[in-house]
């Protein structure tokens, strides 16, 4: 179950998943029960869930027409997934030699400090590991050359972007 709700506070509006007895806003910190929280909607469909956060941020911005002109979080998806380039074609593309690229990068005395972007290594720490607290998502990606507070700023984003659930002092991807 899925609940869009909102802060009494700072009008802020976040994705919930479940049902714990207290919810924290992740703006302004504050914290009340679940059953005094404003829900907008309950569904057990997390893409219907993000739509009407959505639809209901851009209406505050007054881009309501422009957003209903949009399709779903869902059928976005799924454009972008079809159409992405990958490094190779990329770099072919701009005439580069894809095969001396990755002669130049063997050749690194360092060797690689981290594999993926922040965000990527981020989301990798939230999949593998188990029950993941905010100390162990910091712990996986300063093993992989990330900062803690690069760590931090990233799950409260992705958090307030309903990509990830916070309960309890655990993460998970939605």
């Amino acid at each position: 179950m899925y609940a869009v709700v909102g802060c009494s506070e700072c009008s802020n509006l976040w994705i919930i998943e479940g049902r714990s007895e207290t919810t924290q806003c992740p703006r302004c910190g504050s914290r009340r029960a679940y059953e005094k929280r404003k829900k907008f909607v309950e569904t057990d469909d997390v893409a219907h869930a993000r739509d009407v956060r959505a639809s209901m941020l851009a209406n505050r911005q007054g881009e309501g027409e422009a957003f209903a002109e949009l399709d779903s979080f869902r059928a976005l998806e799924d454009d972008v997934a079809d159409g992405v380039v990958d490094d190779d074609e990329y770099l072919e593309e701009a005439g580069l030699d894809v095969d001396e690229i990755d002669a130049a990068g063997d050749r690194d005395p360092r060797g690689p400090t981290r594999s993926g972007s922040k965000k990527e290594i981020v989301e990798r720490a939230l999949e593998r590991l188990e029950e993941p607290t905010e100390a162990d998502v910091v712990d996986y990606a300063a093993e992989r050359g990330v900062g803690a507070d690069s760590v931090r700023t990233i799950l409260e984003k992705l958090t307030r972007r309903g990509v990830v659930s916070e309960s309890r002092g655990r993460y998970r991807l939605l």
